[in-house]
């Protein structure tokens, strides 16, 4: 005689298991957030959708990194991802923010391009918001493919950033990643 789990025995298993999940705690720390339960794909784009006609200064990105990250409050390593701070140095909040940024494996020549609407995002005056590519939760973090050129690449990477706020000129950033693949993210 075959031992068949029930239907409702399957179900109940899988809701312990996601309730376990769910107890190991929040992490508010903004740098080491708790993976989005959300199941999102992040695929490459072919080109930047990004409008890219804005004249008015003030829109700046500095301090890209994309390894030996570390949380900004606490400089207490963090595991490697895509992170810049966004700046506006206008006496205007800035919306509309997006992203549009392509990686180069520098020995291959392979490279992808992605796509981030910073959906809720709204620069006030003299702010300054870290932006995180690493699947986490939580204001400043978004979607990154686990399996991009970045994560999966032995080669060095480098990581052309631009942004774009409402009528404000692009902003532009670049990160490497030395040969490796890097730390897993959230690890």
């Amino acid at each position: 005689m075959k031992n068949f789990l029930r239907p409702a025995s399957v179900a109940a298993a899988a809701l312990i298991a996601l309730g376990s999940l769910a107890a190991c705690g929040s992490n508010t720390n903004p740098a080491q957030p708790a993976v989005s339960s959300s199941a999102v794909t992040v695929l490459p784009v072919t080109s930047n959708p990004m409008p890219t006609t804005g004249t008015k200064p003030g829109l700046t990105i500095t301090n890209a990194i994309a390894e030996n990250n570390v949380n900004p409050t606490t400089k207490a390593p963090v595991a490697d991802r895509l992170q810049f701070d966004l700046t506006n140095s206008s006496t205007e909040p800035m919306t509309g923010l997006a992203v549009y940024y392509t990686m180069k494996d520098t020995t291959s020549g392979k490279s992808e391009s992605y796509y981030q609407k910073l959906t809720g995002l709204t620069l006030a005056p003299g702010q300054k918001e870290t932006i995180y590519f690493d699947n986490g939760a939580g204001p400043g973090h978004y979607p990154d493919n686990k399996y991009s050129l970045y994560r999966s690449s032995t080669n060095k990477v480098t990581i052309t950033i631009l942004a774009h706020a409402t009528g404000y000129a692009t902003a532009s950033g670049t990160a490497t990643k030395s040969v490796g693949t890097g730390e897993v993210v959230g690890g």
